[in-house]
């Protein structure tokens, strides 16, 4: 039986990929066609996304999937970071390049809006995390700021919605990432359009929702003919790149209705959670600040987002500025070589959000909270990482505290699977075994779910099978549970948790 051939477009904050699933009825391998940087662009006060690179970057690496694959490909789907939108006006007109979420527009806006709007009705309607980032206070920061674009706007698209209304013409709304939004209602499968009524925001721009598996038909006949890929259906997967990572996360045991595993979709962020039938929203959800998204099949991704690897790539590219190009194998190594638990940070500071110097802040807070300050590139990301992995035992005692069972086993997937001092600190700060892999994650859920819509998969089960069985993983043990527990003590006193 020849592979037949699914393309996974994965785009992230720091990078994108074009990459080749290929899926011989039993094992999947992946091969990476195109990668290429993305990064907010500072204009003027802002920070914008340069899609139109990004949409240049992806006809490329569809042109090279023609090229190595031809009639092979039978679909392709994009998946990106949640958050963040475009919006379009008459006569399908794109305006202007979408913010950042690091954008300091939404400075305030927050509790802006729980002066109008209590926080316990937000979260009844919307069940969702608060975060300064969400896509509510986005939106409602330029209402605040007297942006023209709100009455302009005919369509409301998601950054995985816009290159995929880009590659065929169809506009829709996907549900994983519409439910990252924060006007998004995970009880009525539907947009809280009360909600955005109240604050003022508009509600026609708000399209149909779709789930994972819409067929949205083939490329558009220009994109067909210029990369090639004439008889290519689009597939919508798990658009939100968390949902497709956990997705993929290679579990056998069943996560429904009480789950014995939990996962950290880990790389800029790290999103911890587990996996339930429905929402959960109630007091207890809401007091400790959890997220209900939506996964496949209708499931609900019960998370907490917690700041990841983006202190570390913030330390190694302001690093490079000053002339000190460091692999992330060096960084690695450094940080091994510094004394262990000695200072702490909690990541989801808010001076961690944006600075402008990411070691200056780590050596601020913890001259701050009088800790030992960090003075080498080692020291410091030994902070960072050992700070994420105690940071997860929080999120971990919530979770269980949540859904009311015992987590044996925490699943890291995603680019921080590849850090064996931060998987082997999350086992020993969690007290859990730790199983690394796949590292990726979000592609590989991508293509397994272009498959279940071609019938090669019968269910998320089985495509979990086939990660298991087509992929590596590596298993981390805790130790030294008096030392960790000691450091858990004074990372909470330091950080006021």
């Amino acid at each position: 039986m020849s592979d037949e051939v699914y393309l996974a477009v994965d785009l992230g904050a720091s990078s994108g990929r074009v990459v080749a699933g290929l899926f011989d009825g039993n094992r999947l391998t992946l091969e990476e066609l195109h990668r290429f940087e993305n990064a907010a662009v500072p204009i003027a006060d802002s920070l914008h996304w340069d899609v139109l690179r990004l949409w240049d970057e992806i006809r490329r690496g569809l042109r090279l999937a023609a090229g190595k694959f031809g009639g092979q490909v039978r679909s392709c789907g994009i998946d990106a970071w949640g958050v963040d939108f475009a919006l379009l006006a008459r006569g399908d007109t794109l305006l202007g390049n979408p913010h950042s979420y690091r954008d300091r527009r939404c400075d305030g806006i927050l509790a802006q809006v729980l002066e109008r709007v209590p926080r316990s009705e937000i979260f009844a309607q919307t069940g969702l995390q608060f975060l300064p980032i969400n896509t509510l206070f986005q939106l409602v920061a330029m209402r605040v700021q007297g942006s023209p674009l709100l009455d302009l706007a005919e369509t409301f698209l998601m950054m995985p919605d816009l290159f995929h209304w880009l590659l065929t013409g169809v506009k829709t709304n996907e549900a994983t990432n519409a439910s990252t939004t924060q006007f998004y209602n995970p009880q009525t499968k539907d947009w809280a359009r009360d909600l955005l009524q109240r604050l003022d925001l508009p509600k026609a721009m708000l399209g149909p929702l779709s789930e994972p598996g819409t067929n949205l038909g083939r490329l558009r006949p220009a994109v067909a003919t210029e990369t090639g890929l004439t008889h290519v259906d689009v597939i919508l997967p798990p658009t939100h790149d968390t949902a497709s990572a956990v997705m993929a996360v290679p579990a056998l045991s069943q996560s429904l209705p009480r789950p014995d595993w939990c996962y950290i979709s880990c790389g800029t962020w790290s999103l911890m959670g587990v996996e339930l039938p429905g929402p959960v929203i109630n007091e207890k959800c809401l007091g400790r600040n959890f997220t209900n998204e939506r996964g496949v099949g209708g499931t609900t991704r019960l998370l907490k987002n917690i700041t990841g690897l983006w202190l570390v790539q913030e330390c190694r590219r302001k690093w490079s500025q000053a002339g000190h190009d460091y692999t992330w194998d060096a960084l690695n190594r450094l940080a091994l070589e510094a004394p262990p638990l000695r200072s702490f940070v909690d990541p989801d500071d808010a001076a961690f959000l944006a600075p402008a110097d990411m070691p200056a802040a780590i050596a601020e807070y913890c001259r701050r909270t009088s800790q030992n300050v960090p003075e080498t590139p080692g020291e410091v990301i030994r902070v960072a990482i050992e700070s994420l992995a105690l940071k997860s035992r929080v999120v971990l005692a919530a979770l269980e505290d949540l859904v009311g069972s015992r987590l044996e086993t925490i699943h890291i997937v995603g680019g921080g699977s590849q850090n064996h001092q931060l998987c082997q600190a999350t086992a020993d700060a969690c007290g859990r075994r730790v199983v690394a892999g796949p590292t990726e994650a979000t592609a590989i859920g991508n293509v397994l779910l272009q498959a279940m819509a071609a019938g090669k998969a019968g269910s998320v089960a089985q495509a979990r099978e086939i990660v298991a069985r087509s992929f590596s993983t590596e298993q981390y043990e805790p130790r030294d549970a008096d030392r960790w527990q000691a450091a858990f003590e004074r990372f909470r006193s330091a950080c006021g948790l």
